[in-house]
């Protein structure tokens, strides 16, 4: 298959714990490719709370979701990880190589000696609105996230939400749109005041339109939307003639197809041991809030403790014929090398 993938790990979830297996990984001369559901790295903390301030991160008396996500991706950018984003690991399975091949539900297939499951409490999916019938217009004209743009170019969009992803891509895809309506149960949004700003602005332009109320019928045929029909707190109708329907009512967390990778699972949760964090399958481990073991505590600083000690298990797997040596950052001139450091900036 010339269209694989090769490297040595491939990380499931880019939350905080996943991001530190690449420094740990790449000290050890690992490479490792992600593959996260979200459209950027950095999970819970990136997407549901990015300003919640964060106190137990060691040396930080206090530091945002988002800020910690940023600093973690500056210290790991010397090890050149690759992001796979918006994408969800659908199947694994073994080569007859011994590697494990991991393909992802829009088909990237990636091949490596050992997988680290770093999925918090599972994938993040979508929640979807209690509207009758919209599974059947799924992946054809309703959409819960925005993959290529161009997509949506010429077409007649109805953004259903009041947050941040509901305002950044009704900013984003304005200009591309043949229209744009965004729908609200209310007049009043959880997103960013400058995004809430712009989108005003161009209603009072007339070059989109907002309706308060809430999706209540989708009018289509064959998966093919024509029409939404809003309700508002009045019990009136309005019907928004449209194309493609973008709810973005925020995201929930589920295990999802990593209840089938099987895995001896403990109440949805992954048991490890407690020397190398690997699994009940060979190759295979788990870090951060996804695993357990007696006296887990699902702390981010835990799941950092937990790569460290899962990179030296990898090591051996990735490299079976080189000997595994302990270094310290501070006073090892080759691991400062990787890190494009001196050794006096270091010490």
């Amino acid at each position: 298959m010339s269209d694989v993938i090769q490297t040595d790990v491939v990380v499931i979830g880019a939350g905080p714990c996943g991001l530190f297996c690449a420094f740990e990984l790449g000290l050890l001369d690992m490479k490792c490719h992600f593959v996260d559901i979200l459209d950027r790295p950095g999970g819970q903390c990136a997407e549901l709370y990015p300003e919640k301030p964060i106190y137990d991160i060691p040396a930080w008396p206090v530091i945002s979701g988002q800020e910690l996500t940023d600093r973690l991706m500056e210290q790991i950018a010397p090890f050149n990880p690759v992001f796979h984003l918006q994408q969800m690991a659908e199947s694994l399975e073994k080569t007859s190589e011994g590697k494990w091949r991991l393909t992802t539900d829009i088909g990237t297939v990636i091949e490596a000696t050992c997988v680290v499951i770093a999925a918090g409490g599972g994938s993040f999916v979508p929640k979807k609105p209690p509207i009758p019938g919209i599974e059947e217009y799924e992946g054809t004209s309703v959409f819960y996230a925005v993959r290529e743009m161009q997509k949506f170019e010429g077409k007649r969009l109805a953004i259903a939400g009041g947050g941040d992803s509901a305002l950044d891509w009704t900013l984003n895809l304005q200009p591309l749109a043949q229209s744009v309506s965004l729908v609200h149960r209310r007049d009043e949004f959880r997103a960013a005041p400058d995004s809430v700003g712009k989108m005003r602005g161009l209603v009072s332009e007339g070059a989109m339109n907002f309706e308060m109320g809430q999706i209540k019928e989708l009018v289509g045929t064959d998966g093919q939307l024509e029409a939404v029909i809003i309700e508002d707190r009045e019990k009136n109708r309005t019907t928004i003639e449209c194309d493609c329907l973008l709810p973005f009512f925020g995201l929930t967390m589920k295990l999802g197809p990593l209840a089938e990778f099987g895995l001896n699972l403990h109440e949805n949760l992954i048991p490890v041991d407690t020397e190398k964090f690997e699994t009940s399958t060979e190759g295979i481990f788990a870090v951060g809030d996804i695993n357990h073991y007696p006296g887990k505590l699902k702390l981010i600083l835990s799941g950092f403790h937990e790569a460290a000690l899962m990179s030296r298990q990898a090591f051996r797997y990735c490299h079976p014929d080189a000997k595994l040596k302990f270094e310290y950052t501070t006073s090892s001139s080759s691991l400062q090398k990787k890190l494009d450091v001196s050794s006096s900036s270091s010490s």
